[in-house]
Order: structure tokens, then C-alpha cells, then sequence
């Protein structure tokens, strides 16, 4: 017996089904395109994989209106495609990876970058930055039997200006640009990490992330595994 109602359990839609993905956890790879490590300052070449969490709960159903969040002048997207775990294990081989994958899916690690800055800048953890509510939206998650790659194929993000006819393309690139790969990641991630059933990971925006404000729609999508739209809501 629970003290009070427990919480709603997070989940995420699956592609053709009315199935739900229930969401563990939320696993992030930071700075996993070079051209978007570059742009922030850093030089891949010399760093291996490192990793931070947002809250289950901080997932969002696509297509959705994201409130422009507080404590911020600064919310910037980053396009990501997102792996879906649905076999738990430690100190996982590369070569076996794929069988703990249940279903891969397209997000936006969304950021409130100037709370990163700071916290940079002081040396601090980036949870006020990162793990904010509703800073996750995630389209539907499509089972990996019906992916063709997650090693190769277009990822993309465009912003449409509220008033605008036209979409300004933002981030365009492509899996393999990674600079670990998903089998390399989840390798070196369960390493640290039991990884178990439900647990997401985000591996990495490519370059192009920028500022969204009220009215901007994002859509974008990865080949082969779907896509998202994102309208963002008034400030508060």
C-alpha cells in the first residue's frame, strides 16, 4: 500500500500499435557528431563517450505542444535518434547489442543552454539544463525488426517561423557520422550501467542546434525510423 497514488507510469507510443514502450530511464550521449562537438567548443578526438539522464517522466507523445519552460531565455533543440532497450544486461558486447534493442524512435534532447552555460562555467552538473520537465519529446517508437539501419541514414530537424510559409532547415546529417556508434555506446554505457528493459537512450545531435521561441514548429525525422513535430508553447 502506497502512501499516496502512484505515479503514472511514463511510456512512449509504438509505431502501428496501440502498445505503449514503458520508459525506465533515459540515458544521453553528449557530443557524439563531431561537427556538433566542434560547434560547442570541443574536440571529439580526445574525449571518449560520456553520458547524463533526464527523467522518465519528461517524455512527451508526439505530434505535441512543449510549454516553453521556465527559468530560461535560451530552450535550444538537438535532433536525436533514440534506442529503446528491451533486454537488460551488463558489460554487453558490441557484437550483441542489437539483440537488447527493442525499437528505435526519433527525439529532441531539448536544453535550456544558457542554464548549461552556467553551470559549465561553474563546474556544476547540467540536471537543471537537461532534465526539466517535458524535455523529451519522442515519436513513436518503431520496433528494430522493421528498421533497415542505425548505422546509417538521414537525421534532420527544420524549424517553421510562426507567420512563415517556408521551413528553415537546421540540422541535417547522417548515423554515420557518429562518432560512437550505437553498438559502441550501449557497449561502453552497460559497462557502467546495468541497462535494463524500458531504459532510452539519446545518442547525440549532429550540428545546427539553435534557439526555439513561441510559435516555432520543429519537425524532423531520422530515415527508416520515423519522425516528430514539435510545437513550442507561450513562455510562462
Amino acid at each position: 500500500m502506497y502512501v499516496f497514488d502512484a505515479p503514472k507510469q511514463a511510456s512512449v507510443a509504438v509505431q502501428g500499435s496501440d502498445d505503449r514502450f514503458p520508459v525506465r530511464r533515459i540515458f544521453c550521449v553528449g557530443r557524439n557528431y563531431e561537427a556538433h562537438a566542434r560547434e560547442m567548443g570541443k574536440d571529439p578526438t580526445r574525449e571518449s563517450p560520456f553520458f547524463f539522464t533526464k527523467p522518465a517522466d519528461a517524455v512527451m507523445d508526439t505530434p505535441c505542444t512543449m510549454p516553453y519552460p521556465k527559468l530560461t531565455e535560451d530552450l535550444h533543440y538537438e535532433i536525436e535518434l533514440v534506442i529503446a532497450i528491451g533486454k537488460g544486461g551488463d558489460h554487453i558486447a558490441e557484437e550483441d547489442v542489437m539483440d537488447h534493442i527493442w525499437g528505435a524512435a526519433v527525439g529532441l534532447d531539448m536544453t535550456r543552454r544558457d542554464l548549461q552555460a552556467e553551470a559549465k562555467e561553474a563546474g556544476r552538473p547540467w540536471d537543471w539544463a537537461k532534465a526539466f520537465d517535458n524535455s523529451a519529446p519522442i515519436g513513436p517508437i518503431r520496433p528494430i525488426e522493421k528498421v533497415k539501419s542505425l548505422e546509417a541514414g538521414r537525421i534532420w530537424l527544420a524549424i517553421h517561423k510562426e507567420g512563415e510559409t517556408m521551413a528553415e532547415m537546421r540540422q541535417d546529417a547522417d548515423l554515420s557520422d557518429l562518432i560512437w556508434s550505437v553498438r559502441e555506446h550501449i557497449a561502453i554505457l552497460s559497462q557502467a550501467m546495468t541497462l535494463a528493459p524500458g531504459d532510452l537512450i539519446m545518442t547525440g545531435t549532429p550540428a545546427g542546434v539553435g534557439a526555439a521561441v513561441p510559435g516555432d514548429k520543429i519537425t524532423g525525422g531520422v530515415e527508416g525510423v520515423g519522425g516528430l513535430e514539435v510545437n513550442i508553447g507561450p513562455r510562462p
